[in-house]
């Protein structure tokens, strides 16, 4: 097994390509040796358990029933479960979103099972459509790489790398060649293609659709079979996806995996999924400050869906809490220990507890005590100037809205005059509540 290491790149060495089911293959029965799921096992606490905690949170478990024998079986017999989360590495970062299916994934893997961290190398070359209008711009070997370094280490802060398998799927989809993809894409209709909701709305609109487009789905369904997966996560835009695995493994005379989909995060905003286009996330990698005061920042009701996707509490914990603020406790206590809990996971302990005091400071406006200094001349200095040259303000013009808007203080004083100059000397300035400069004119 591969686990985590500093070792990079990480390739998975320990299985042949001969144990992997190829496309050509013609001695695989399509009907499934399925006679364990046939039988009702019944229900214990441990399976009770586990169900729950698969369930918490999720979009759909497609189909629980055969996801309680398999989690049954698992019980019976002492063999982990093999669960899969594919990511495709098109950005150099992770945020919190991403991190929905990675707390579902530590969440299984602590019941001990067997979770296996897929990073779609070779996928990432063809480009996933799922939820385009257009087709995507395929990363270049070179990019792939750089970007799949940042998500092997930003995966670990999620999942216990002492316990995770790490796999590329470069290592058979490399390996099947020209001759294979093309009796793997035999395994498939062009017609049951096109239900696909992005492929028929671009379809019937006149978008262009590229034929490499279609291989996308079949090469995420052949990952389930590489990997024989028993069960695969993914976001709701990954449904169509995840549902191809099943297909395959069937065609391969495969038990056909579940597929467990978690929602996509509402960001920052509280209205559209977290995405860095959208300028409403949060890097896992950000300072604690910024984070703890990003998370602070999201509505009260958007607070209890962030606390069931992505607390480590348990439902229990949170219906406790989530009483007590309907019986007259502020909100903002439940909302300071959720950014608390995911401020410690991504840094730590104290230094949540800091940028608490931080953000204390800052509400009260007290000065932090790591605020940047900044050395500017040309006294006197325009006050719409100085923001701009200390990177407080892009431009003059949004430095006096800020001031018209009341967000700029200066030495604790809120600044209204426009046409403000200050001569040399050393001035602490404030934009809104988080941006803090001590500037020195001369």
């Amino acid at each position: 097994m591969c686990h985590f290491c500093n070792n990079w790149p990480l390739k998975f060495t320990g299985q042949n390509h001969a144990s992997i089911p190829t496309a050509d293959s013609e001695n695989y029965p399509k009907t499934l040796m399925t006679e364990a799921l046939d039988k009702t096992i019944p229900m214990n606490d441990a399976i009770r358990e586990a169900l729950s905690v698969s369930l918490r949170g999720c979009e759909e478990l497609i189909p629980q029933e055969d996801w309680i024998r398999k989690l049954a079986r698992s019980e019976a017999t002492g063999v982990p479960l093999r669960i899969k989360l594919g990511l495709d590495p098109t950005a150099p970062d992770i945020h919190v979103g991403h991190t929905v299916v990675l707390n579902k994934m530590r969440q299984l893997q602590d019941l001990g099972h067997t979770v296996i961290f897929l990073i779609g190398d070779f996928t990432t070359l063809i480009g996933d459509p799922s939820g385009r209008n257009s087709t995507r711009p395929p990363l270049t070997r070179e990019e792939i790489e750089v970007n799949a370094q940042t998500y092997y280490r930003q995966a670990s802060m999620v999942l216990d790398p002492e316990r995770t398998e790490i796999r590329y799927n470069s290592e058979w989809g490399d390996a099947l060649g020209s001759r294979g993809m093309i009796q793997l894409a035999a395994r498939y209709t062009v017609a049951r293609m096109m239900e696909r909701n992005d492929f028929h709305d671009r379809f019937k609109s006149g978008a262009p659709i590229s034929v490499h487009e279609f291989l996308y789905p079949l090469m995420q369904g052949y990952d389930s079979v590489a990997l024989k997966s028993d069960l695969e996560l993914g976001g709701t835009d990954q449904k169509f996806n995840l549902l191809m695995g099943r297909h395959l493994q069937q065609e391969y005379g495969q038990e056909p995996q579940c597929i467990l989909t978690m929602p996509l995060l509402v960001g920052l905003d509280g209205v559209d999924k977290m995405s860095k286009s959208k300028n409403n996330y949060i890097g896992i990698t950000e300072d604690a400050n910024t984070m703890f005061a990003k998370v602070l920042s999201i509505s009260d009701d958007l607070m209890w869906d962030w606390y069931t996707l992505l607390s480590f509490k348990s439902l229990a914990e949170i219906a406790a809490l989530k009483a007590e603020i309907a019986g007259g406790r502020n909100p903002k206590d439940a909302k300071v220990m959720l950014a608390k809990e995911i401020t410690a996971r991504f840094h730590n302990a104290a230094a949540a507890d800091a940028a608490e005091q931080d953000f204390i400071n800052r509400s009260k406006g007290g000065i932090p005590d790591d605020i940047p200094e900044v050395a500017l001349s040309g006294a006197p200095l325009g006050i719409g100037a100085l923001l701009k040259q200390a990177h407080l303000a892009p431009s003059s013009s949004e430095a006096n809205r800020l001031i018209d808007g009341g967000g700029v203080r200066l030495d604790g004083a809120v600044v209204s005059d426009k046409g403000l100059k200050l001569g040399a000397g050393s001035y602490v300035v404030q934009v809104g509540k988080r941006k803090f400069a001590r500037v020195s004119i001369s």
